[in-house]
């Protein structure tokens, strides 16, 4: 197989992402909502605008992975989803719209580890893009003609 043929476009997760999501939308929204979930306290309705804003922003990105999915466009476009999503999860934290029944084990703090999990594990995603971005904006220009070799066209 070439290797271009093999290489990524960044769009073949695009279409199961956005089926994804819609279905949480859907879910989280209109049925059975959020507020049938037992352990789901009224308080999330102060965390639920966040947590949506998330979910559109990873929708809105993968729409538009499906008509450009340059790398360095979805560089740009998983941090700005991971961004939506960090600010999601410390709006979690700080509603914690939930309520676990007493006793071993600990839910709440189980929870609460998670979130701390998810933050740390963003943060570190936000990272590997950007490196993904800087990485994709040195291979603009590379694309080896007849004749040429790829690689950087600085040479020592």
């Amino acid at each position: 197989m070439e290797r271009a043929e093999r290489r990524r476009t960044g769009r073949e997760g695009a279409v199961p992402s956005i089926i994804v999501i819609g279905v949480l939308l859907y879910a989280a929204n209109v049925w059975p909502g959020w507020w049938s979930v037992p352990f789901v306290t009224p308080q999330a309705s102060e965390a639920i605008g966040a947590v949506n804003a998330a979910w559109i922003a990873g929708l809105v990105a993968n729409a538009v992975y499906l008509v450009a999915g340059t790398p360095a466009l979805r560089a740009v476009g998983e941090i700005v989803v991971l961004i939506f999503g960090i600010v999601a999860t410390v709006r979690v934290w700080e509603v914690f719209p939930f309520a676990f029944p007493a006793g071993p084990p600990d839910w709440a703090l189980l929870v609460r580890v998670l979130l701390v999990v998810g933050i740390v594990g963003a943060l570190i995603g936000i990272l590997a893009q950007l490196v993904a971005f800087v990485r994709a904006l040195m291979q603009l220009g590379r694309r080896p003609g007849p004749g040429r070799q790829a690689g950087p066209r600085w040479h020592v």
